[in-house]
Order: C-alpha cells, then sequence, then structure tokens
C-alpha cells in the first residue's frame, strides 16, 4: 500500500503531466524521465532504502538516546560525587573548627599553667631571698657579736693591764696553776 501511494504521488508531481503533445512516446523526454523516475524509485523499494534509511535512522535515534542515558548517568553521578566533595568539605571544616576550639583551649590551659608556674616561680624566688636576708643579718649580727668581743677583750686587756702590778699577775698565775692541778687530779 506505501509502495503503490508513493508511486502515485511521485506521478502525481511529475513535471510530464504538464508537457504537450502525445504523453506516451519514447520521444517525450518528459515521459522519459518520468518513467526513469519511476523504475528508481521501484528499485529503491525493492531493494528496501527506505527500511535501511528507517534501521539507519533507528540506529542513530538509539545510539543518540543511549548517549543521553549516559549524560544522565554521568550527570547524576557529578551530582552525587559533588554532594559526596561538598560533604567532606563540611567535616573537614567541622574537624578545623574542633582543631581550632581544641588549640584555643590548649592555649588557654598552657597559659593558665604558664601564669601558675610564675607564681610558683616567683614564691620560691621570694623564700630563697628571705633566707639569703635572714643569713646574711645572722651574719652580720655575728660578726658584729664577733667585733664586739674583740673590742671588749682589748679593753679589758688595756684595763687590767693599766691597773694590775707585776706582783697580783704573779698571784693570779698562782692561782690558775693551783686551780688547773686541782682539778685534774
Amino acid at each position: 500500500m506505501i509502495r503503490l501511494s508513493v508511486i502515485l504521488f511521485a506521478l502525481m508531481a511529475s513535471p510530464a503531466l504538464a508537457a504537450s503533445g502525445p504523453f506516451f512516446s519514447l520521444y517525450n523526454t518528459n515521459f522519459v524521465v518520468t518513467i526513469a523516475f519511476v523504475c528508481f524509485v521501484s528499485v529503491v523499494l525493492y531493494l528496501g532504502v527506505p527500511k535501511m534509511l528507517a534501521k539507519m535512522l533507528d540506529a542513530r535515534a538509539d545510539g543518540i538516546r543511549a548517549e543521553l542515558e549516559e549524560a544522565r548517568s554521568l550527570r547524576e553521578e557529578a551530582k552525587a560525587l559533588l554532594a559526596s566533595y561538598e560533604k567532606k568539605q563540611t567535616e573537614v571544616q567541622e574537624q578545623a573548627d574542633r582543631i581550632l576550639e581544641a588549640a584555643r583551649v590548649e592555649a588557654a590551659a598552657a597559659a593558665e599553667q604558664a601564669k601558675a608556674d610564675i607564681v610558683t616561680s616567683v614564691a620560691r624566688r621570694l623564700v630563697a631571698a628571705e633566707e639569703q636576708i635572714a643569713s646574711a643579718e645572722a651574719a652580720a649580727v655575728k660578726e658584729v657579736r664577733d667585733q664586739a668581743i674583740v673590742v671588749a677583750v682589748g679593753a679589758a686587756r688595756d684595763i687590767i693591764a693599766s691597773q694590775m702590778t707585776a706582783a697580783d699577775g704573779n698571784s693570779l698565775i698562782d692561782d690558775a696553776i693551783a686551780q688547773v692541778g686541782a682539778k685534774l687530779h
């Protein structure tokens, strides 16, 4: 049916129908061209060119459809990959925020520890300084006492030397020898 309608449309649209003179003559070029055209269309139909063209167009349409499906799947994969990277970026940002907060807390703790260490160090140095001051005071008091004793002994010797006679000195020496002898025996 399709072949017949193709032939009828081809004949109806033929410019040969507009020619003058006997149409069905081999001397009429329009008739010869019409017959050649009808033969060409018949051969094309007989060989199945429209089916081949339809198959080729269907194959091309299937190829385009497959490419579109592949493009859709690639687009979906790209969306999934983008979502995955955005999620990873969010996780990394959260982790960076946690690390930063931990660093701040650690820095604050280290600062507090440093303050405590400084207070302890200052307290130890104050105690050491007080001990040095006390030791210096004790040494100064001892030195003053020693000096006072030396001065007192020197003054006593001078006084005794000026007031004592040789007879008094001899009697003191004899008494000292007697005391030593009594205490040793």
